[in-house]
């Protein structure tokens, strides 16, 4: 999650999002590698779609020409967001894998738990190092703060159930629409139009995350 909330701050809503997205490739690896599932040829097919979608977004200087790199704010930032967002997607994965490994033999708020107590720790040390340790100004932004514990936690406890009493590849799919609520709320809320590059990446992702999430789900049903 602190590599996913820098990514946000270093780059765009959805190219971050977007990148972040490409964990359910990384969770079939993961799965073949933990939980001995299944790798395919289709694997091999989904991996490069996400492979191809994060270079449309990274847009590399080498492959594009200068004139794609110029975009809003630094580029290396740009870089640097996309790799954070990147460094997100391979730890979800892992913990996807781990969640479903332990599948209902704990309450699924106790992950939550740990997950506020580690975060708590972790972000005070990090904090007191950095020197960054501060209380938020007073008015709208202790407010952001507050609705992005709440989300957040939502969000995971929502996350947790769901991957307790649904098949593993059915929830991936659902979360497909992070993609397209990440693009509206960019817009509706950042004023901030996704480039083509950007569509065109998502598209990857999101094909090669789909793909993948269909693919398990039919294998399941089966």
């Amino acid at each position: 999650m602190i590599l996913l909330y820098y990514a946000f701050q270093a780059t765009s809503l959805a190219d971050a999002t977007v990148v972040a997205f490409s964990c359910p490739v990384f969770t079939s690896i993961f799965a073949c590698i933990l939980l001995k599932e299944k790798y395919s040829l289709w694997n091999v097919l989904f991996i490069a779609f996400a492979i191809t979608g994060v270079i449309l977004i990274v847009r590399p200087p080498f492959l594009f020409g200068s004139n794609t790199a110029k975009m809003t704010g630094s580029y290396s930032d740009h870089v640097k967001g996309t790799l954070a967002a990147l460094g997100h997607a391979v730890s979800n994965a892992l913990t996807l894998v781990i969640l479903r490994k332990m599948g209902k033999s704990v309450d699924y708020f106790l992950p939550i738990w740990f997950y506020v107590l580690v975060g708590l720790v972790e972000s005070v040390i990090i904090l007191f190092v950095l020197g960054m340790w501060r209380l938020p100004n007073c008015g709208i932004d202790r407010l952001f703060l507050l609705l992005i514990g709440l989300f957040g936690l939502a969000g995971q406890v929502f996350l947790t159930k769901a991957l307790q009493i649904e098949k593993a590849g059915l929830v991936a799919l659902m979360k497909t629409m992070d993609v397209v609520f990440a693009f509206i709320f960019q817009v509706i809320f950042l004023h901030d139009i996704p480039t083509w590059w950007t569509v065109g990446g998502a598209l990857c992702v999101v094909a090669s995350s789909a793909g993948a999430a269909i693919r398990k789900w039919c294998q399941g049903s089966k």
